[in-house]
């Protein structure tokens, strides 16, 4: 389980960052919730965190723009990704040609015990 690092959510839409917090918050770990991609990679500089979930659809920039961004970068290269859209995408989860594929991939609407089995495989191996 997470001690002193934290979960990182870009998302704009509040009442889903919310529900994936009471989620994960149930489940022992720390959320933080963002609603713009430019906050978000803010944020992630500020202070790296161990996992980073991402809506692929939002205003303005979107999540492949901040996987593209992210991934080019070397402190944030590392940052282990997982989508969380209703979009759906091909099965071998490359949303940016030319980078590496995301490390889990899950479509709304999903089940609660799905979000913390990908966490947990993720952050507690």
């Amino acid at each position: 389980m997470l001690t002193d690092s934290y979960i990182l959510y870009i998302e704009d839409e509040r009442p889903a960052i919310e529900l994936v917090r009471t989620i994960l918050d149930l489940a022992g770990y720390n959320l933080i919730g963002v609603t713009s991609a430019a906050e978000g990679l803010a944020k992630m500089r500020e202070q790296r965190p161990a996992l980073l979930l991402l809506d692929l659809m939002m205003p303005e920039a979107n999540g492949y723009d901040v996987y593209r961004a992210m991934k080019q970068d070397q402190a944030l290269a590392e940052i282990p990704v997982i989508i969380i859209t209703g979009k759906v995408l091909a099965k071998d989860w490359v949303i940016v040609k030319g980078l590496p594929p995301v490390d889990d991939y899950i479509t709304k609407p999903f089940k609660p015990n799905r979000l913390v089995r990908a966490v947990r495989e993720i952050l507690d191996a």
